[in-house]
């Protein structure tokens, strides 16, 4: 124990137990009146990083930055403790080896009974590392007051500090806020609310808040803030105050306001379109299904003519091998009455031949008879038998003359007959010639009308193709105008 301990308190045991209390959770160092290290303790040597032989004889300095103790501050320092002024503080010190720390300590003047000090006692407790987490904490709350608005409340709302950030936003100065309610920055309409009231209930509970608000500032200029208010509580748990950090969105809020307009303002004229454009497509739709239809009807009429010219080319060509057979048969019949104006002709040679011979009997005849009459009774037998013979030959040429007249009636009619061929015969060449046009006629409207079913069976795939795309594309209207719904929605929830 330290023998100026002694001296102060003597070597009673209740002095000797305090002291002994005293060595144990502090670090003790003792000074002459100008500065030399006297003693340590074992706490305050470990806190350095020193041994005692190390320390005494040696002046306080050794524990001070050299900036600070040529400093008038450090002089000052001494002489108001020489003075027997008590001093009591956070000390930056600087220990073994260069190593930095922090102590809260005490320097205590001990006077004697003249009442001047004698010498200085000083107790400290090392506080580093609740200093370096201390100046983490301030270094954050300095990082925030740089970059945000903050101000303190307390519990009933009454305005404790603000930083310069807040202030500016506000458009006030401190001594304009501090002391006065929360409620000057809110709408009077606000202030008189349930929902405000509520505000600083919940606060009051302890519950954190945060959202945008909308606050008035001086002269009633509107601003925007995103802020959070944060319930601060002291060691029992109790609420000391409400510390709300804030940043200024008025400008944020003002772009999406004017944001909002514009696009209530493009997405109604764009709705407008979409209205006539859904409509148009709607009717197109109809349209189309019409076509599709029409189309449809008209492919199944393109396979019937299809199938009737088919039928129809089958009919034309049966018809050409008809004709084919028509003229084959009519020069035959042709040729057959050319002959028989031949054998007509010729068998008029005969008829004459037999009128010849007929005339030369019946001159014959006659000259029977005259010799017969000369002849007398002698010759009666010879004059019936001229007579018969005279009547044969008036008989053959009667015949002949009908058969004449026959034969000229069948040349007639035979030159008819040819004549009558002769016109059959072209008349079925050129229906041959028209049945062969007609058919190839036929044959290629059966290749036009083929293609067409085709074309039309396509065409009628395509409608359906189509009026299904206009199908979705009415839908796809459908869905944007949705989507122009949902998104001015979401522009008047930015805006608000």
């Amino acid at each position: 124990m330290f023998g100026f301990i002694q001296t102060i308190y003597g070597k009673g045991s209740n002095s000797h137990a305090l002291l002994s209390a005293l060595d144990r959770s502090l670090a003790i160092i003792e000074f002459s009146l100008d500065g030399t290290i006297l003693n340590a303790n074992t706490n305050f040597l470990a806190v350095m990083g020193y041994s005692l032989p190390e320390v005494v004889g040696r002046h306080h300095r050794m524990f001070v930055d050299p900036a600070e103790h040529a400093s008038p501050a450090y002089q000052e320092f001494w002489d108001r403790l020489r003075r027997g002024e008590f001093q009591r503080a956070l000390y930056r010190r600087i220990a073994k080896n260069g190593r930095e720390l922090w102590i809260e300590a005490t320097y205590n003047p001990i006077l004697d009974a003249t009442g001047r000090a004698c010498k200085i006692i000083k107790f400290a407790t090392d506080v580093t590392e609740r200093q370096v987490t201390n100046a983490d904490m301030r270094g954050k709350i300095d990082a925030i007051s740089r970059s945000q608005a903050v101000i303190e409340f307390n519990p009933d709302g009454t305005v404790i500090t603000a930083n310069e950030n807040f202030l500016s936003v506000l458009g006030y100065s401190l001594d304009e806020v501090r002391g006065r309610h929360h409620s000057m920055f809110v709408d009077p309409q606000e202030r008189e609310t349930a929902a405000y009231r509520d505000f600083w209930k919940r606060l009051n509970s302890g519950r954190f808040e945060t959202a945008q608000y909308r606050r008035i500032g001086k002269g009633g200029r509107v601003v925007w803030i995103q802020a959070s208010y944060n319930p601060v509580f002291d060691d029992m748990g109790r609420l000391r105050k409400v510390v709300k950090f804030a940043t200024d969105i008025t400008e944020q809020i003002s772009m999406l306001g004017r944001l909002k307009s514009l696009i209530d303002t493009n997405f109604s004229e764009i709705e407008q379109a979409m209205t006539t454009a859904h409509r148009q497509a709607d009717t197109a739709a109809a349209a189309s299904s019409e076509t599709r239809v029409t189309v449809q009807t008209i492919a199944a009429g393109a396979e019937e003519l299809t199938a009737s010219a088919h039928e129809i080319a089958d009919g034309m060509s049966r018809s050409q091998q008809a004709a084919d057979v028509a003229v084959s048969e009519a020069d035959n019949a042709d040729r057959a009455a050319t002959r028989l104006s031949e054998v007509a002709k010729a068998m008029g040679g005969i008829v004459e031949l037999i009128r010849s011979i007929a005339g030369q009997i019946n001159m014959l005849a006659l000259n029977a008879t005259i010799e017969a009459a000369r002849a007398g009774e002698a010759g009666r037998g010879f004059a019936v038998v001229a007579n018969e013979v005279k009547n044969l030959a008036n008989q053959s040429a009667n015949a002949t003359s009908q058969i004449s007249r026959e034969i000229d009636g069948m040349q007639a009619v035979s030159r008819d007959v040819v004549s009558s061929l002769t016109a059959i015969r072209k008349s079925m060449s050129n229906l041959r010639q028209f049945v062969v046009m007609s058919a190839g006629a036929v044959e290629e409207q059966t290749t036009v009308t083929a293609n067409i079913s085709v074309n039309m069976q396509g065409a009628s795939t395509s409608v359906a193709v189509v009026d299904q795309s206009i199908g979705a594309i009415s839908t796809a209207f459908v869905q944007v105008g949705n989507a122009i719904a949902e998104t001015k929605e979401a522009a008047r929830m930015l805006a608000r």
